[in-house]
C-alpha cells in the first residue's frame, strides 16, 4: 500500500484546484500590472479570487493580500507591527512554528523588542491568567499566538486570547496555518489584528498563502520592489496559485462538515485501535482530545525502545508517510521544540499522523498494524 499521513505537512491539490489553475499556465498568461487585455483579464480574475476568499472569511477583499505562503506572512506581520507601531515588548509561546519562533527570536537579538513567552499548562494549552499578567506588565505589547500546534494538533481559544489582547490594547497576530479550511472563521466578530494562511494545508497549491490584516491595522510593507497587492507586497502575482488557493477554499466550505466527520472518524479509529493493540501507548499534547485539537492530527507517543531511531524509517518501507515532529524541521538532528515545550519524555517515540478527506479506515487499520508489528517483535 502507499499511504500517505503527513497531511499537515502538506496536501495533495484537489484535481478540480488543477482543472481551475491551468488555464492561467496556458492561455491567461498576461502580468495583471499590465494595461492591455491579457493583462486586465487577470487582473480581474485576481480580484475576484480575493473576493472568495474574502466573503469565505466574512471581510472585505481590501483586508486580503496575497503571499508565498505562511512563512513569508507570518514573517511580514510580525516585523510590519512592530515596525510600524513602534513597539518594544513581543509575547508568544514556545511551541509556535519557527515561522514566528525565529522571526521574533531575530528581533530580541537585533534588541528591537523583549520577548516574552506565556506558560503552558501540563498539556501544552496557553495558560490565559499568564497571558493576562504579561499583558498587564506589558501594555501595547504584539501578541502571536497559533490558532492550533502544527505537531500536536493542540488549539488555543483565539478568541479568549483576543478579548484579553483588546483590552490591553495589544496587536494580536496568529498564524492559523493549521485551521484555515478545516474550521470556519468570522473574522469580523475576532479580535485579532491579521492571520496567516497556506493554501497547500487545505488540497490547494504550495507557494501561495495570505494574510488578512484588519482595516483598522495600518501597517508597512514588508517587501518593496512594486505596487503589487496594493503596494503591500512587491513582486509579479502568483495567478495560477491565487486562483488555486481561492478554488481549494471555496470546495473546503462547501463540503467542511462532511470531511471533519470523515477525518475525525479516522482518527478516532486509530485511537481504538492503538490502545487495544499497543500496550503502553498515549499522546502527545492534548491530540487524542476530540474538543481539544485538530481533527486531523494525531500525535503518538509510544513506549521507549531502543528500536525507536528506525520508527519512521520502518513505518516508509512500509509504504506509510507520516512525521516524527513538525515537517519543516524533520531534517534537523535536533528533537522536536514542540515536544520539548510540552516536557514530553525523550525515551518515548513520537510520531505524528495527520488525515485528509483522501485517508481511508483500511489505510488507518493497515498503519496500525505495521506499527503493533514494530512494538511486538522489538518486546520479542
Amino acid at each position: 500500500m502507499n499511504i500517505y499521513l503527513d497531511n499537515a505537512a502538506t496536501t495533495p491539490v484537489d484535481p478540480d484546484v488543477f482543472e481551475a489553475m491551468k488555464p492561467y499556465f496556458l492561455s491567461d498568461f498576461g502580468n495583471p500590472s499590465s494595461t492591455h487585455a491579457h493583462g486586465r483579464k487577470v487582473r480581474s480574475a485576481i480580484e475576484f479570487a480575493r473576493k472568495q476568499v474574502a466573503q469565505l472569511l466574512n471581510v472585505t477583499p481590501g483586508e486580503i493580500f496575497f503571499t508565498s505562503g505562511g512563512t513569508e506572512a507570518d514573517n511580514t506581520l510580525i516585523c510590519s507591527c512592530i515596525d510600524t507601531y513602534e513597539l518594544t515588548h513581543a509575547i508568544t509561546t514556545k511551541i509556535e512554528h519557527h515561522a514566528v519562533l525565529h522571526t521574533l527570536e531575530h528581533l530580541e537579538e537585533q534588541g528591537k523588542i523583549k520577548l516574552s513567552y506565556v506558560a503552558l499548562d501540563e498539556k501544552g494549552h496557553v495558560d490565559l491568567k499568564d497571558l493576562e499578567r504579561l499583558l498587564k506588565e506589558n501594555e501595547r505589547s504584539l501578541v502571536s499566538i497559533m490558532h492550533a500546534n502544527n505537531e500536536v494538533g493542540n488549539l488555543n481559544d483565539i478568541d479568549e486570547i483576543g478579548v484579553l489582547c483588546a483590552q490591553h490594547k495589544a496587536i494580536f497576530h496568529s498564524d492559523t496555518v493549521q485551521t484555515v479550511g478545516h474550521y470556519q472563521h468570522n473574522l469580523r466578530n475576532l479580535n485579532v489584528h491579521c492571520i496567516t494562511a497556506a493554501a497547500h494545508k487545505f488540497h490547494g497549491p504550495k507557494g501561495i498563502g495570505f494574510m488578512y490584516i484588519n482595516k483598522n491595522t495600518k501597517i508597512n510593507p514588508f517587501i518593496y520592489g512594486g505596487a503589487q497587492e496594493r503596494n503591500m507586497r512587491g513582486g509579479t502575482e502568483n495567478v495560477p496559485g491565487i486562483i488555486g488557493l481561492a478554488k481549494a477554499l471555496e470546495i473546503a466550505y462547501q463540503d467542511m462538515e462532511s470531511h471533519q466527520n470523515h477525518i475525525q472518524g479516522l482518527k478516532d479509529r486509530m485511537i481504538a485501535k492503538l490502545k487495544s493493540s499497543i500496550e503502553g501507548v498515549s499522546f502527545n499534547g492534548d491530540s487524542d482530545n476530540a474538543d481539544k485539537s485538530l481533527y486531523t492530527v494525531l500525535n503518538v507517543s509510544l513506549p521507549p525502545s531502543p528500536d525507536n531511531d528506525m520508527l519512521l524509517f520502518t513505518l516508509d518501507i512500509n509504504g506509510i508517510s507520516a512525521s516524527g515532529g513538525s515537517a519543516c524541521s524533520s531534517g534537523a538532528s535536533t528533537g522536536s521544540h514542540v515536544l520539548g515545550g510540552i516536557n514530553a519524555d525523550p525515551e518515548r517515540g513520537a510520531v505524528r499522523f495527520s488525515f485528509s478527506k483522501y485517508n481511508t479506515a483500511e489505510e488507518i487499520d493497515f498503519t496500525v498494524e505495521k506499527l503493533a508489528e514494530f512494538y511486538n517483535k522489538v518486546e520479542a
